[in-house]
């Protein structure tokens, strides 16, 4: 979907723990940690409209969340944001 000027912080993070919800909650994304070059490292998944690419975590690398131009930092229980997206 094309980047939506209207996304905040507070309703990105909500989507992307939704995501992350569907998909067995942020601990199951940031403790299971596959190798850079695995298949299965990337995943993207729908929510509301929206595709998320979630990146599991390595020992070297966090594991990431990114959708329209934001991109969070996957922890155990909760996301941080890491960076967000340019302003026109």
């Amino acid at each position: 979907m094309s980047e939506n000027p209207l996304l905040d912080e507070e309703s990105v993070s909500a989507l992307i723990m939704r995501a992350l919800d569907k998909i067995g909650g942020p601990r199951s994304v940031y403790r299971n940690p596959r190798m850079a070059f695995a298949r299965n490292a990337k995943r993207m998944v729908e929510q509301d409209g929206y595709d998320i690419e979630i990146r599991y975590g390595e020992i070297s690398t966090p594991a990431i969340a990114s959708v329209a131009g934001w991109v969070f930092q996957i922890n155990d229980d909760d996301i941080e944001v890491l960076m967000r997206p340019r302003k026109k």
